[in-house]
């Protein structure tokens, strides 16, 4: 039978899950630099791991030997108020982690699709694989900005690169902005550590569906559950 690298961590209260995760960032960081002089933190965007960053922002490391990276973010300059970057910016790389190289996913290509070669040659200068890379998931069972259905999906479940464009126009839970630039499921698979941020019932319970039948269409995350490779640390809460 497959067994999936999957270790959960479930919590009574969003402080508890924070104050552990907050912990276990700390250590893959410090780790990551002890063995190989630098850190790779990939980080998304989201209420879930803000007190996390913040919390990372206040701790005294050697942030100069971390790079900080996206996970995915929306085809928008970095001021535009649904811009992932403000929020990493204004949560994590503030006080002593002002000081860590941050690599974004926007450049000046006028659509995600012609950005991408630039984004890719970015990403492989990082140090891999990551030592850590954080996820959420949104009620609808994607990740990053794997969006069920989205066009460009298959080509981000399938693609030897580390990141890819997508436009989630086809997905239930888009928002407003639909162009994106994400890790593909090989980029968020090039981790030593996978961390899967989970709050509310809603959101357990479609974990749980993807956890039990890989449907990596309907549910792109069970695509991320559904590996032995690289562990996946699940941290849920009400």
């Amino acid at each position: 039978m497959f067994k999936m690298a999957i270790v959960e961590k479930f919590f009574d209260s969003k402080e508890a899950l924070n104050a552990e995760l907050s912990a276990s960032l700390e250590k893959s960081l410090v780790a990551g630099i002890e063995a190989d002089g630098r850190a790779t933190l990939l980080v998304s965007g989201g209420s879930s791991p803000a007190p996390a960053y913040k919390h990372l922002s206040g701790l005294a490391l050697p942030w100069h030997d971390i790079d900080v990276a996206m996970v995915d973010e929306r085809w928008v300059d970095a001021t535009h108020e649904k811009s992932n970057e403000v929020f990493i910016k204004e949560t994590l790389l503030q006080g002593y982690a002002k000081e860590a190289n941050f690599i974004t996913m926007k450049n000046s290509a006028l659509s995600a699709v012609q950005g991408t070669a630039q984004c890719e040659a970015e990403y492989q200068k990082l140090k891999q694989p990551f030592d850590v890379t954080i996820l959420g998931m949104g009620p609808d069972g994607h990740t990053a900005s794997l969006f069920p259905h989205a066009d460009g999906l298959e080509h981000g479940l399938t693609t030897k690169e580390l990141v890819c464009a997508i436009n989630a126009m086809q997905s239930e839970v888009t928002g407003d902005i639909t162009e994106r630039m994400t890790l593909s499921l090989n980029g968020i698979l090039n981790s030593k550590v996978i961390k899967l941020l989970i709050s509310g019932q809603e959101k357990l319970d479609v974990y749980m569906k993807a956890k039990e039948k890989a449907d990596i269409y309907a549910t792109p995350v069970s695509a991320v559950l559904h590996q032995d490779n690289v562990l996946v640390e699940v941290y849920w809460a009400p």
